[in-house]
């Protein structure tokens, strides 16, 4: 990469110092002597050229001079002048000339764009760490869309899988309430009809002589809540140690346990397996 910055620096400006040179050699050596004419444009472009090798080795140090740069310019510019000067005192080819007239200008704007390039030029380690980084978020994003994707597929499966277990279970209860209603209705008709109690009564007759039974078939409506029954109040410790002792003596010789435990509760008395064997034991101790 560094290649591609600086060869055109270096040819741009190889190319503007022989142009400058010869511009000047051609323009100024009808007036002076030619070593003369040499010299000027020695001298123009070995400014040039010196200015900007200084420049290279402050820039190789990560320093910077406007001073140096500034020079590096005017040079620049002078060698510019020159071309253009020649270009518009010359008889032929003023086109020509005017069209390299830029070259020294471009070969100064060619070095700026390397030194930028060079202070913001990575190494190949920082290079490699930063394609790694890269791929990474990459891979990390495309991990991230397709864990996305498969889940609200896998959602999307889901809600069609009870969408239609719905819809079955919604026609199963719709058909059996239809059974339901057409077989209570045909049982509300056979219970409103006059020979229902007739005809089940002569089926009866013969099996249950003298008792006329009354046939009421059941009726599909609201029904009356029954009355919780009323639980006893527990057994106090003496209270139960009594029935207990009496139970368990009420023949002889003694009940055991299990014949004790069954006799309690036949008689309606209510008590836990822990409490009753509690009090067994206290009452045979």
């Amino acid at each position: 990469m560094k290649a591609k910055t600086v060869l055109p620096a270096v040819a741009m400006t190889a190319v503007s110092m022989v142009l400058t040179l010869a511009v000047v050699v051609m323009w100024l050596g009808t007036a002076v002597p030619w070593p003369v004419a040499l010299v000027v444009g020695l001298g123009i472009d070995g400014g040039w050229l010196a200015t900007l090798a200084y420049e290279r080795r402050l820039a190789a140090q990560g320093d910077h001079n406007r001073v140096v740069t500034g020079v590096g310019w005017f040079f620049g510019l002078v060698a510019s002048g020159v071309l253009v000067a020649h270009a518009l005192t010359a008889e032929a080819s003023a086109g020509a000339w005017l069209a390299v007239a830029w070259l020294p200008i471009a070969a100064k704007a060619l070095w700026l764009v390397h030194g930028l390039w060079e202070r913001t030029a990575l190494t190949p380690f920082a290079l490699d760490a930063i394609r790694g980084i890269q791929q990474e978020a990459r891979d990390e994003a495309a991990v991230a869309r397709a864990r996305l994707r498969a889940e609200a597929d896998t959602e999307e499966t889901r809600l069609t899988a009870v969408t239609h277990s719905g819809a079955r279970v919604a026609r199963v209860q719709a058909k059996t309430a239809k059974t339901l209603a057409g077989a209570w209705s045909t049982l509300e008709t056979a219970r409103q009809g006059e020979d229902t109690g007739r005809a089940l009564t002569s089926v009866t007759r013969c099996v249950t002589p003298g008792v006329t039974p009354r046939w009421e078939l059941p009726v599909w409506g609201p029904v009356e809540p029954v009355a919780a029954l009323e639980t006893a109040p527990a057994l106090t410790d003496a209270a139960l140690d009594a029935l207990v002792d009496e139970i368990r003596h009420s023949e002889t010789p003694a009940l055991s346990y299990r014949e004790m435990a069954t006799r309690f509760r036949a008689a309606g008395h209510s008590a836990s397996e822990v409490r009753l064997r509690a009090a067994w034991k206290r009452v045979a101790a």
